[in-house]
C-alpha cells in the first residue's frame, strides 16, 4: 500500500503491469538491482508504482503520484518499494 493524498493506494505487481513496467523502464532484475544498489532514480520508482496501481481513484495522474512520492520523501516510500520487490522476486 502506498499513502497518496490520504488515500491507500494498492499495489499488485500483476502480469500486465510488470511487462508494461519492463516496456518502460527496462528487464525487471536490472530494476531491483539498480533498487538494491541505491541506483533506483524516482523517475523508475514512480514508474513502477504507477504500473503497479491497482484500483486507484480515477483522478489519480502519474504526475500527481510522482509529487505524493517527492512531498513525501523516499524514506516513506521505501516500504512499499520493498514489498513491491518481495512479490516481483518471490511472487504473491
Amino acid at each position: 500500500m502506498l499513502r497518496v493524498a490520504g488515500e491507500a493506494i494498492a499495489l499488485r505487481p500483476s502480469f500486465g503491469a510488470l511487462v508494461a513496467a519492463e516496456q518502460e523502464l527496462g528487464p525487471l532484475f536490472a530494476l531491483v538491482e539498480r533498487a538494491a544498489g541505491g541506483g533506483l532514480t524516482l523517475a523508475e520508482l514512480v514508474g513502477l508504482f504507477w504500473h503497479c496501481r491497482h484500483e486507484a481513484p480515477a483522478a489519480l495522474t502519474r504526475e500527481r503520484l510522482g509529487e505524493a512520492v517527492a512531498e513525501a520523501g523516499l524514506v516513506a516510500a521505501t516500504p512499499a518499494l520493498r514489498v513491491l520487490i518481495g512479490q516481483i522476486l518471490q511472487g504473491r
